[in-house]
């Protein structure tokens, strides 16, 4: 028998029920942008949170997407964000800037605001890459707000 065995642990829960989800979108790569927000959105509909309690909000390009969550953030307003956009190689230094700062910014804000941030901002070396890419990384942006706003909330319940 494992030691762990008695130990408490929390499950993944993916019930999106009374979730309060914000989402900030790069409009630069639009098209993609809008591939990733249209599978995210109908995950997180699929696991019930209701349109009601979506906000979205776009932005120019990926590194205006970490102030705008902090803002988002600061509001107290949702339980968790989500952060959607491509980043696609090009000719120049700039795409590796872009890609690291962004996710730097992400993990930032997170980490100093307390809410749960899923990074759906891809990061690929072509539009193929990206369009392929788009689908998947929309549901499992989707997914992980939710089961880390839930976690978060089951954390805030704790009694030991």
């Amino acid at each position: 028998m494992p030691y762990y065995d008695n130990i408490l642990e929390f499950e993944p829960n993916l019930d999106g029920t009374d979730l309060r989800i914000g989402i900030v979108m790069s409009r630069f790569n639009i098209d993609i942008g809008e591939g990733l927000l249209g599978a995210c959105t109908a995950e997180l509909g699929k696991l019930g949170v209701q349109d009601s309690n979506i906000l979205l909000i776009t932005v120019p390009g990926a590194l205006e997407i970490p102030m705008t969550l902090s803002r988002m953030a600061l509001a107290d307003q949702f339980d968790a964000l989500i952060a959607l956009g491509a980043v696609i190689r090009g000719d120049t230094y700039h795409f590796e800037v872009v890609a690291n700062e962004s996710a730097r910014g992400l993990m930032t804000v997170q980490i100093d605001m307390e809410t749960p941030i899923a990074n759906g901002i891809l990061t690929t070396d072509n539009d193929d890459q990206a369009i392929a890419r788009m689908s998947q990384k929309g549901i499992e942006a989707a997914r992980a707000a939710v089961e880390m706003a839930n976690l978060q909330i089951k954390i805030d319940e704790i009694e030991l």
